[in-house]
């Protein structure tokens, strides 16, 4: 088929119980196109094809069986370079970081994906240490939109949002401290999520504290529901982790009602000029909500501009 690489991560689990495709022929597929594209784009730091395709006929074997390791068994994955993957250098976007001395651990996230039985494709790029809202680096160069490759992708997860967008794999793993899933996100027109703080296990802690955040990067909000169920679950190594709460973010997606649910909604924040255009499409979408039975309330936040304060704990995260 030579459209594997777009299919969705819950098409592609269905695909193999079903014996339509194998985990190898998709990971062939995302590689493949990675070789077309990645001159171009510019989103990958490193590419793991031969561990990948090992990955992959591992996980071929145990759908055979009937006996997946996970939700995402035999699903091609990018993580961002600022997360440890076994074997790995990460890092970080930084000529400064030795290539030549891989980890010897998997982050949180990448634990939980692998223990799943994710097929890690590559590391994507990162400003160097993720300090900025556009993707390039002394170490790779300027990472570049699918849509328009004279745009940025966002960042500091542009590699993920770029790969993602541009077919390289359902499932991109970014971080998020000051919008680096949600700019991304935004620029590449896929689905990006910055959890609660703890929801998502880390380890080692950032420098940037508490602003720093795991989540996932997709094209399909119910990829990005089935990776929140496996990344979100502990690990002991974050002591500000939040009590595991066993939520199914898959299933609650089928939920047909809001009812109950209770929306605080600012047009502005109280200081932002946000585009019509914008605030149209949001508009929208609040007004979906209310339908779909939440009780929508529009607020003022009540504070001034934020940015200087935040610029403090970013600027100061950036220097550690």
């Amino acid at each position: 088929m030579a459209d594997l690489n777009w299919k969705s991560a819950t098409k592609l689990v269905k695909g193999y119980a079903k014996g339509k495709f194998s985990p190898v022929e998709v990971t062939k597929a995302c590689l493949a196109q990675m070789e077309r594209h990645e001159p171009a784009l510019n989103a990958m730091v490193e590419i793991h094809a031969d561990e990948a395709l090992k990955a992959a006929k591992a996980s071929e074997k145990r759908w055979k069986k009937g006996e997946p390791q996970g939700p995402v068994d035999g699903v091609p994955t990018l993580v961002k370079d600022l997360l440890l993957v076994r074997g790995w250098p990460t890092c970080r976007g930084s000529k400064t970081v030795n290539p030549d001395q891989p980890w010897e651990h998997d982050a949180p996230s990448v634990a939980r994906l692998r223990e799943s039985g994710a097929v890690f494709l590559g590391a994507t790029t990162t400003p160097e240490f993720g300090w900025k809202g556009v993707t390039d680096s002394p170490l790779t160069g300027i990472t570049r939109n699918p849509w328009n490759i004279t745009k940025t992708p966002g960042g500091s997860s542009g590699g993920s949002s770029a790969g993602a967008a541009a077919g390289y794999a359902p499932l991109t793993l970014g971080t998020d401290g000051g919008g680096s899933i949600r700019i991304p996100a935004g620029f590449t027109g896929i689905f990006g999520l910055k959890p609660s703080f703890g929801r998502v296990p880390a380890w080692p802690l950032s420098p940037f504290g508490t602003v720093a955040h795991v989540g996932p990067m997709t094209r399909d909000v119910e990829d990005a529901a089935v990776m929140m169920n496996v990344i979100s679950r502990p690990d002991p190594r974050d002591w500000h982790a939040l009590p595991y709460d066993h939520a199914d973010y898959a299933a609650k997606l089928k939920k047909k009602s809001l009812k109950g649910l209770r929306i605080a909604y600012s047009p502005t924040l109280g200081y932002v000029d946000v585009d019509p255009e914008i605030s149209g499409l949001v508009g929208k979408a609040v007004s979906f909500l209310a339908e779909l039975g939440a009780h929508v309330d529009e607020v003022d936040p009540g504070f001034e501009d934020p940015a200087p304060c935040f610029r403090v704990l970013w600027w100061s995260g950036a220097r550690a």
